[in-house]
């Protein structure tokens, strides 16, 4: 009998140790990206068809060098390519009848996703190693080019769509100095026709047949530019990553703020509208905020400084909006309470001082006090209207509240007197923003090398001159600044004390090109100076207004 109790026991105890490593691959699940299955499918086609383009323009250069031979061994590195192509393809199937389902909405196991990424990942490491190692493999002499020119219509070419004979399958399958910056040039000119999918073909090859070349940390760069300037859902995700990992790989890099910016825009461009997904603009501004703890004598801190504000309104809009929905629902006696509106305002007031309705959010997260009993903390927030919003629709109601409670009237800002309240949208340009689903944003369009704008003239181009690094100049270079899209409020400050015998404080705008202290933003933090960036204005008279 005993032993019939013991056996279940038993039995229990090993099934819940059987379990036990399982929940780590739970919560592993449970912290997926947040993008869609379709983006995510979408990131996986586009990376297995660039390598399975890498791999046949690699194979297709072995076997017309090689034509003639015996069959390749099983050691041969067109039987290794060969091998990884068929993977590839295999996996490619896979994710394209995922994908298929998905589009028909057919049921399927979304723990697939995770095993494809999985192997999507894994064959991506393998073939930049299998590139690698066959490098030498696929060297050739130049004199056997010049016999491959005279043939017409290449493999390469004809996977590319090209019909100008067969310069890509040379330059691909073969490997000779000199060839990378050759590579560096043709993939740029793809990059400027919209080619992108060719240019980042082309730089590939550049990154894992030329492991040394000088253009490599830019030709990863460059392909990180090209998803930016592609533009789509999909191309975004896919060039935010490949910005992190140049930003890992590369931190101390002369662009390596530029790209930690870049990086936050790519977010920026994903943002919607404050009643959306919130998603990208919490990202960007955790970007934003990573870029000041990061470089924070950069020379482009002032176009940092204007996005988070822009993402920061947004980001308060958004709580605004689910605020109001809390207030509205306990006005409606429809909630018990106003503890959701009331932490909605909270931390709008805490987190976002630059709010262009901070004036709203002031007077309801004083009146949500005041319907919890809370007087002194109505107060507060009441005074704080008056003091930086006097002139605002709000401050007569706030004043009022202040006389019923027996509080005192803190009287305006000194700097705040005349200050007028941001213009809410109108009517028509509302119904157009709720089509179109575009927040008003200041993003550049220009990847961080690549330029759409001034094409022939931007820094890709300085870096082939310069045989694939940055010139010396780089920094001193003007550095051209958009306009904000929307209009920004100033921060409430209180007024600074002067010194005796000062009449006033002067400032002068910020310079392009980097500090005039001479501060690296390749650089760590710790080892920048730490004398101001702009030179004190002269005794006795005022700085040259910008």
């Amino acid at each position: 009998m005993r032993l019939r109790k013991v056996v279940p026991v038993i039995l229990c105890a090993l099934v819940a140790a059987g379990s036990l490593p399982a929940a780590p691959a739970l919560g592993q699940a449970s912290q997926q990206s947040q993008l869609s299955a379709m983006q995510r499918i979408d990131v996986m086609r586009s990376r297995l068809e660039t390598m399975r383009r890498t791999l046949t323009s690699a194979i297709a250069g072995l076997n017309s060098r090689d034509k003639g031979q015996e069959a390749p061994g099983a050691d041969d590195p067109r039987a290794r390519l060969g091998a990884l192509e068929k993977e590839v393809g295999s996996v490619l199937s896979e994710v394209n009848d995922v994908r298929g389902k998905q589009e028909r909405a057919d049921r399927y196991d979304p723990s697939i996703l995770d095993r494809l990424e999985t192997s999507v990942a894994d064959i991506d490491g393998r073939v930049q190693v299998a590139m690698r190692d066959t490098a030498g493999d696929r060297r050739a002499s130049v004199d056997m080019a010049d016999v491959k020119k005279k043939k017409k219509g290449g493999f390469f070419s004809r996977i590319l769509g090209r019909g100008d004979g067969d310069k890509y399958d040379e330059l691909v399958g073969t490997v000779a100095p000199g060839r990378d910056r050759v590579l560096f040039e043709e993939a740029t000119k793809e990059a400027r026709g919209d080619n992108y999918e060719t240019a980042r073909a082309l730089y590939s090859v550049v990154i894992n047949t030329y492991p040394d070349s000088p253009f490599l940390p830019l030709a990863k760069l460059a392909i990180a530019d090209t998803f930016y300037l592609e533009g789509t859902t999909s191309a975004l995700i896919q060039g935010a990553q490949h910005y992190q990992d140049w930003f890992t790989f590369f931190p101390t890099h002369p662009l390596a703020d530029d790209v930690m910016l870049k990086m936050a825009e790519v977010e920026m461009r994903r943002m919607g509208l404050p009643d959306r997904e919130m998603g990208p603009a919490r990202k960007a501004e955790q970007r934003l905020k990573a870029f000041f703890q990061q470089f924070p004598k950069s020379a482009l801190r002032p176009d940092a400084e204007v996005k988070l504000r822009e993402v920061q309104e947004n980001l308060a809009m958004h709580n605004l909006i689910v605020g109001n929905h809390y207030y509205e629902k306990y006005n409606r006696q429809a909630a018990t309470n106003v503890k959701g509106a009331q932490s909605r305002y909270r931390e709008i007031a805490e987190k976002y001082p630059h709010f262009s309705r901070m004036a709203e959010v002031l007077f309801r997260l004083g009146d949500t006090y005041m319907q919890e009993e809370e007087p002194d903390e109505a107060i507060k927030y009441f005074q704080r209207l008056l003091r930086n919003h006097p002139n605002s629709e709000y401050a007569e109601k706030a004043r009022e509240q202040l006389t019923a409670m027996g509080a005192q009237d803190p009287g305006p800002d000194p700097q705040r007197v005349n200050y007028e309240e941001p213009q809410g949208q109108s009517f028509l340009g509302g119904i157009i923003r709720e089509i179109t689903g575009v927040v008003p944003k200041t993003v550049d369009r220009n990847g961080v090398i690549i330029s759409t704008d001034n094409k022939g003239n931007d820094i890709i181009d300085a870096v082939i001159q310069n045989g694939g690094t940055l010139p010396d100049n780089y920094r001193a270079r003007p550095v051209e600044r958009t306009a904000p899209a929307r209009v920004l409020t100033p921060a409430p400050s209180a007024p600074a004390a002067q010194p005796a015998g000062q009449t006033g404080v002067t400032a002068q705008p910020t310079r392009p090109g980097p500090p005039a202290s001479g501060s690296d933003p390749a650089r760590p933090a710790a080892t920048q100076p730490t004398t101001p960036a702009t030179t004190p204005p002269p005794a006795g008279g005022n700085a040259a207004k910008p």
